[in-house]
């Protein structure tokens, strides 16, 4: 019997990947981990000036290319305008994170439509229509090696949050079950589904939270990380180490799961 070959076996080389809200928090921290791995990537947020300036940092620090793609997600028009745009820069699509993301908090008797919405239509909607309107690229790329598309959900979608971020939950148990439903479908054609569903990380959306007003530098995220079974928040090596393995040939036979990174929150619920 030959030899099994286990070569590149993690390697993203050379790969064509999109992350949207990839301007900071998790989006940047995985596209910062496929541009140290040799992909070239493409990253997508709601403001111009902040999208740009990100990927021109990234590309000045890990090398290789990465380019900014600004686009509002929570707007059909600006889902449209992401693929076109896309498509006018590469002919195949490897790899689709779908990262960005909203939440709103209130309590339950004070909780708007307006927070209802905008986190559904971000979390949801334009994750499904992001990924139907790149189907081309993926299917160009599948045609070669599986293409893959990592959806990112969250612990609150597996369990109930200690905050009032109602429609944020919801959506993210959406997200997990549109993964899911989009691999049923999808797998034959060599796309292959998944989901993250992170704990906590330092981003600004959990600063908001925790009472650091957005701040992720210069705060105490020890006390954050206290109550983790880990000790810890989470780590760009971890939440970039995570997608890459799922998009590698080392992840290829993981399809239509949910995957916590969560340093244990969720096993010791």
């Amino acid at each position: 019997m030959a030899a099994e070959s286990f070569d590149d076996l993690f390697s993203i080389r050379g790969k064509v990947a999109l992350v949207s809200g990839g301007s900071r928090g998790i989006g940047e921290m995985i596209a910062a981990g496929f541009l140290a791995q040799g992909a070239k990537v493409y990253i997508c947020s709601r403001k111009a000036e902040a999208c740009d300036a990100t990927a021109a940092r990234l590309a000045a620090t890990y090398g290789g290319q990465c380019h900014s793609l600004p686009a509002d997600l929570s707007r059909l028009e600006g889902v449209n305008a992401l693929a076109a745009a896309l498509a006018a820069r590469e002919s195949k699509l490897d790899i689709l994170v779908n990262n960005a993301g909203a939440s709103w908090g209130a309590p339950i008797d004070d909780f708007p439509e307006a927070g209802w919405d905008k986190v559904m239509d971000t979390n949801v909607k334009a994750v499904f229509f992001l990924t139907q309107k790149l189907l081309p690229l993926l299917r160009a790329a599948a045609a070669i090696s599986p293409a893959r598309v990592v959806n990112i959900g969250s612990i609150d979608g597996l369990k109930a949050s200690s905050f009032d971020a109602w429609s944020y939950g919801a959506s993210k148990a959406a997200l997990h079950h549109l993964t899911r439903f989009m691999a049923s479908r999808l797998t034959r054609e060599r796309i292959l589904f998944n989901a993250i569903a992170p704990g906590p990380y330092p981003t600004w959306m959990l600063s908001t939270g925790v009472g650091f007003g957005g701040k992720t530098e210069g705060v105490d995220w020890d006390r954050v990380g206290s109550g983790n079974p880990s000790g810890r928040v989470g780590s760009a090596q971890d939440i970039a180490g995570l997608a890459t393995f799922l998009c590698s040939r080392a992840g290829e036979y993981v399809v239509g799961q949910v995957i916590a990174s969560d340093g244990g929150l969720v096993a010791a619920a």
